[in-house]
């Protein structure tokens, strides 16, 4: 099974990927039309934090006693999170704790440092070529690798004395890591850059996407609705793009195919009532025919009666399911006893033969059409009997959960194959083993009580019973309490 992932997903993640592509776009052109380097200007602020520090340690050297000036780095290396060294000129260390430089160091350090320090201190470096990234001077970032590690070096002045002449020297800061050190590199800042992009993001494309999903909700609502036969069913969408477009299109189909099934619902039921009467005709004839017929003719009278006979079950119950489709909307659901409902169908379709047991509450009252609550369960309970009336006792039940009332009529027949649970709702649609005239109908009983439990706003289902036997199950909705 396919990940499915919606609408607002890919839009908001399609929107986080244009903005990063855009700054990539634009950092690439700063880069190359102006010679900026983007790694210069993210540690630009650590950097300048780290000369700061540095010349603050410069200007308490003078007044420190050089014995004590490894307690002197010390104290800045904690807030740092960093180690701190002081080199001369040509690579001696000063002070600091005992570390051999990789080569790559010590050869940016001993580089000839420019002119001699003025008496304000002040320095004219010439500025070399730092193998990482390209600062100004006076501070060069080098990496060196097995482990890892980056050195920053400050040039500063080294007075051992406030009247001693200042030489030059280098302060070195190593880090393991300068993206993760607060120090140098504060994320604080991008964090809050990050968050902004996604605020705008979410206040620019939230409205759109919410609108475009509501949208797609109703239309597949629709759709479903429309596919379930419910063909009144129309779309209020107001829009004026595509989706609007397609809202009217559903819209403009739903009404043609309302106008195309009805058609065809009028014609059938047309079609059915005008069978009746010549067929009523032909059925007296035959009687006259029976009558007056030899003996050895009857059998081919009684053989065409039977025919006649099926006609005459086909026509009416299509006449019947014509009716119920065509009246679906004419009348007004009203409270109805399901118990007088079930007890007038067994008054009708109970037989001597057949053992009925009944659980229904005498109070449960439903919302539907009282006929075609009558004409769906006498349909069901008369499938029951004709198919598995020799099997076992039939069940009707009836029991309220919340607001829905659900009505079952189990039998312990041989029950239908799994596939067929679902087809035997279809018109004109019979089992395999009841395709024969003595052992089936022409189809329409289960169809006919899905149009009658659907006219009654409910739904109609059935499964298999373990170990065996068919159970059908109308769901309709219970009736409100009558005020006391």
């Amino acid at each position: 099974m396919k990940t499915q992932v919606s609408i607002s997903a890919k839009i908001l993640l399609l929107s986080f990927l244009y903005v990063l592509l855009l700054g990539l776009v634009f950092g690439v052109f700063i880069r190359v039309q102006y010679r900026f380097d983007l790694g210069s200007l993210v540690l630009s602020p650590g950097r300048d934090r780290i000369l700061a520090v540095s010349r603050l340690i410069a200007l308490q050297l003078p007044d420190t006693n050089p014995a004590q000036w490894n307690q002197l780095l010390a104290q800045y290396t904690p807030s740092a999170h960093a180690s701190a060294y002081l080199y001369s000129n040509q690579g001696a260390q000063i002070a600091g704790p005992s570390i051999t430089l990789p080569a790559a160091v010590l050869e940016v350090i001993r580089r000839d440092p420019g002119p001699p320090f003025n008496a304000a201190g002040s320095q004219g470096l010439r500025a070399g070529k730092p193998p990482l990234f390209f600062p100004p001077p006076p501070v060069f970032i080098i990496r060196t690798r097995t482990p890892t590690r980056y050195w920053v070096g400050v040039r500063i002045p080294v007075r051992t004395n406030p009247g001693a002449a200042a030489t030059h020297g280098v302060l070195m800061w190593t880090f393991p890591s300068l993206w993760t050190n607060p120090f140098f590199f504060d994320y604080r800042p991008w964090l809050a850059v990050v968050a902004a992009v996604i605020l705008v993001s979410a206040v620019c494309w939230l409205p759109l996407i919410r609108g475009l999903t509501h949208s797609i909700s109703q239309l597949t609502a629709a759709t479903g609705a429309i596919a379930e036969g419910h063909l009144e069913t129309r779309l209020s969408i107001h829009r004026r793009d595509e989706v609007g477009q397609l809202s009217e299109a559903i819209n403009r189909m739903a009404e043609s195919l309302s106008g195309f099934v009805n058609g065809q619902r009028r014609f059938l039921s047309d079609i059915a009532h005008e069978l009746c009467s010549p067929i009523a005709r032909v059925q007296v004839a035959l009687g006259i025919l029976d009558q007056r017929a030899q003996e050895n003719q009857k059998e081919y009278v009684q053989g065409l009666q039977e025919e006649v006979e099926h006609m005459s079950g086909l026509v009416n119950g299509l006449l019947m399911f014509s009716k119920t489709e065509l009246n679906a909307a004419a009348t007004p659901l009203t409270r109805v006893k399901v118990a007088e409902t079930v007890e007038r169908v067994l008054q009708r379709e109970a037989s001597s033969e057949t053992v009925i047991e009944t659980h229904v509450d005498e109070q449960l009252e439903v919302m539907a059409h009282p006929d075609d609550l009558f004409r769906s369960i006498a349909n069901v309970l008369r499938n029951a009997i004709r198919y598995a009336g020799n099997a076992g006792p039939i069940v009707v039940t009836a029991i309220r959960n919340n607001d829905v009332v659900s009505v079952t009529v189990a039998d312990n027949g041989p029950g239908l194959p799994t596939a067929e649970l679902e087809e035997v709702f279809k018109p004109f649609y019979r089992p395999e083993f009841a395709r024969q005239r003595e052992t089936g109908g022409v189809g329409l009983g289960l169809a006919i009580v899905k149009r009658c439990v659907e006219a009654c706003g409910g739904t109609v289902s059935c499964r298999n019973r373990s170990p065996k036997g068919l159970e059908i199950e109308i769901r309709l909705t219970a009736a409100k309490p009558r005020p006391s």
